[in-house]
């Protein structure tokens, strides 16, 4: 949290109150207006957007509930502190009834009112995070996330629809770019859990100092710099579901703090005597082979088996071809509207280009190369030319791929099919044709290994026995 960027506004009847916890607040760093005047104060909310308003609840012409609910009306992530010298059980129950954050009683403890601001803007960043998740799910915005038609992304969206009401963990494995988090904050998204926190944790960037203080909290004077108590990612988390990307990246030490975690229930923070009890979900993904790793010594193998309770594979991208159409046209959807550019399609020719090419940034990589033509292609279709010199560049220099030794025959065959239809034709005669087989034999293979699309359906097997394959020739 940018303390700069955070703007509050402080409004009370008593000036020296008011001008009092303004500098406070001023001091932590934060951008604070004040004011003595309650419609004054709303006019100041209707000419910009506080992320907090601390206000008495007693004041002539406009009481704080009531410049509470005015400016709720407008701005519904504004965040109310109230404050009062009547403390009455009462007044603290219907401030809270009104949307309220909290209550403050007078005279003011500015210890407490400055942890209470942190502990509302900390509140006021998960819920942001989360009405984004949701606004992006409604509107399809970032159609780049699940968006597919190949087997391999259908399995994805079931697997999503069973594990996501229940609680069981869930190891999300891929490639960097197939989209692992956008699966935890969809399985997050359709769960009993929607409402509460998504906490998302990179644990590659956690640094083994600051890692357990980072998860589990710290109390003031834990360490040098601890000047106040500060709630973890697991307290965060509470009642919501924790997301712990690049769990392969975690430290030795973390793996060890984490694993106790998980078959205890229960933590302490740094420098704390309290144990605390938090219900939270675990989700972790990875961008690498974590049994691998477990053989190897790098990665706890209790730990991996705590984690990898239902796990979920993406794809990469280079063995989804056939989804690349779709999600080509969806990101042109996105980013024209985002950019306020005119709708733009891709040619035949320029997408057979982007189904040929291995796409080594799975997804994301697709996705910036879509934005990018949407601001630099002035036409309305994209043609061959328009495309990234790499791309030109690949398809001119690449007319085979890489079989590794020892790969199953029926997976060169499934490989061999979907790179004729993506490399040479997506006319299946004509593919049927280079392949050597007849077309009925190419539809039966395509139902075989998973490549038909979900409108695809079979032809009329009137000359085969039922349950044999039908002749290659």
């Amino acid at each position: 949290m940018d303390k700069a960027k955070v703007k509050i506004l402080v409004v009370d009847d008593e000036q020296g109150l008011c001008a009092g916890v303004q500098e406070a607040l001023r001091r932590e760093g934060y951008l604070v207006d004040a004011t003595t005047d309650p419609q004054a104060a709303l006019r100041l909310t209707q000419q910009r957007l506080f992320n907090l308003v601390i206000s008495d609840i007693k004041m002539p012409g406009l009481s704080g509930l009531e410049l509470l609910a005015r400016v709720r009306e407008r701005s519904q992530d504004t965040l109310f502190i109230l404050m009062t010298a009547f403390g009455t059980v009462e007044s603290a129950v219907e401030a809270m009834k009104q949307g309220a954050y909290d209550y403050l009683p007078k005279p003011i403890d500015l210890k407490r009112l400055r942890a209470l601001v942190q502990k509302a803007l900390e509140f006021q960043a998960v819920m942001a995070e989360n009405n984004e998740l949701r606004l992006r799910l409604k509107q399809g915005s970032d159609p780049g996330l699940l968006v597919g038609e190949s087997e391999a992304m259908r399995a994805v969206g079931r697997l999503i629809e069973e594990v996501a009401n229940s609680d069981i963990t869930v190891l999300i494995e891929g490639e960097s770019g197939t989209g692992k988090e956008i699966v935890a904050r969809s399985i997050h998204a359709q769960s009993a859990r929607r409402e509460r926190p998504f906490i998302s944790v990179n644990c590659a960037a956690l640094a083994e100092q600051l890692l357990e203080a980072e998860l589990f909290g710290h109390v003031k004077g834990a360490f040098t710099g601890a000047v106040s108590n500060k709630p973890g990612r697991f307290q965060l988390a509470d009642g919501g579901t924790l997301f712990l990307d690049e769990i392969g990246d975690l430290s030795a030490k973390g793996q060890g703090d984490l694993l106790r975690v998980l078959e205890d229930g229960a933590f302490r923070m740094v420098g704390g005597a309290e144990l605390i009890r938090v219900n939270v979900r675990i989700i972790a993904a990875t961008n690498k082979n974590l049994q691998e790793s477990v053989a190897a010594g790098g990665f706890r193998e209790d730990l991996f088996y705590r984690l990898q309770v239902v796990p979920i594979m993406m794809p990469a991208l280079r063995e989804r071809a056939e989804d690349i159409p779709l999600l080509v046209e969806r990101f042109f959807e996105q980013f024209t509207a985002k950019h306020k550019r005119r709708r733009k399609r891709m040619s035949a020719e320029a997408l057979q280009v982007c189904q040929r090419f291995p796409w080594p940034g799975n997804v994301r990589q697709l996705r910036n190369v879509i934005e990018r033509l949407v601001i630099t292609c002035r036409e309305v279709e994209v043609q061959v030319g328009h495309l990234p010199d790499f791309l030109r560049e690949y398809d001119r220099n690449t007319t085979t791929f890489t079989v590794r030794p020892g790969t199953p025959l029926a997976e060169v065959e499934k490989m061999l099919i979907r790179q004729t239809l993506t490399h040479v034709t997506s006319n299946r005669e004509e593919a049927a044709r280079a392949l050597g087989i007849s077309r009925r034999a190419l539809q039966y293979k395509l139902k075989q290994y998973g490549l038909l699309g979900p409108d695809t359906g079979q032809e009329p097997a009137r000359h085969e026995q039922a349950g044999q394959p039908p002749t290659t020739n």
